[in-house]
């Protein structure tokens, strides 16, 4: 099997509360995007194990997308070798879901090749034991998340931009953003109360109370928005935890132009993207 897996952008992302359990309680707009991980999935005898392009991708154990399979397998109850390699293109811990949206991938496409053994409110069940994120991933459509990321409706976005990403050369640690969150100093929530189901998306909407406090430990982020802001995006923010930040410009030539000059930055990775509605 070869499954296309998606990155996603968090268009808005408020911080409400901490619950006792150490999760935090959160409001966010996410959406996927074209930028894809492949993953090629083989069937056989043996254990599962898992193959990467990229070097600094761990493929043991630590891995979503073993994970993933391997906790189908023990709801299956059937014990059956499956080899996964990833081409990976989304660069990880850049706040794009990259591993989140693997393990998505493996619990939708082994629940589609046994012949769904498994209704979907249970492969959402299976995902959110992995990852807050990976239930949005096997929901398949833009939505508002709430809770620890797990309650999901769907947001049907009428959205007029073509998306520029980019990826900064360097991963942040979700935990370590978290840790150091202060909330505060939180500031979305006025903006999402008037946020509407019915109206285009526009770029004034961008918020992420995570921001301020990736970009205080990694300024490096704040001179991505700067060089982003420069090129007359219509608006900038940050993905998830970071370290990717993204641009939203009105057109295709407009994106494009915009990354050839980005692109020169040593270190930095440039994607332009549509969303995936």
């Amino acid at each position: 099997m070869e499954v296309f897996s998606p990155a996603k952008v968090n268009l808005f992302l408020h911080i409400s509360g901490k619950r006792p359990d150490g999760y935090h309680e959160i409001a966010t707009l996410m959406s996927c995007v074209s930028l894809y991980d492949i993953l090629h999935i083989s069937f056989g005898n043996g254990a599962t194990s898992l193959t990467c392009t990229d070097p600094e991708i761990p493929c043991d154990e630590k891995n979503h997308a073993i994970k993933a399979s391997n906790l189908f397998f023990k709801n299956f109850k059937k014990k059956v070798g499956v080899k996964i390699h990833i081409e990976k293109n989304i660069p990880s811990g850049a706040g794009l879901g990259g591993g989140s949206s693997n393990a998505a991938s493996v619990l939708s496409a082994l629940n589609s090749h046994f012949g769904y053994p498994f209704p979907k409110e249970e492969i959402m069940s299976m995902g959110l034991e992995i990852g807050a994120d990976v239930p949005f991933f096997l929901f398949k459509k833009s939505a508002l998340a709430t809770g620890i990321g797990e309650k999901l409706e769907e947001y049907p976005l009428k959205f007029p931009y073509k998306i520029l990403i980019v990826y900064p050369g360097f991963s942040v640690l979700t935990a370590d953003v978290y840790k150091n969150l202060n909330l505060r100093l939180t500031n979305c929530k006025k903006k999402l109360k008037s946020l509407s189901l019915k109206q285009e998306f526009d770029a004034q909407f961008l918020c992420n109370d995570l921001e301020y406090v990736a970009s205080s430990m990694h300024p490096e982020i704040n001179k991505v928005k700067k060089a982003i802001v420069k090129q007359e995006a219509s608006g900038v923010l940050m993905s998830g935890s970071g370290s990717s930040v993204f641009g939203l410009f009105p057109d295709s030539s407009s994106a494009t132009k915009a990354g050839r000059v980005l692109s020169l930055n040593k270190g930095w990775r440039v994607f332009v993207v549509d969303l995936i509605n």
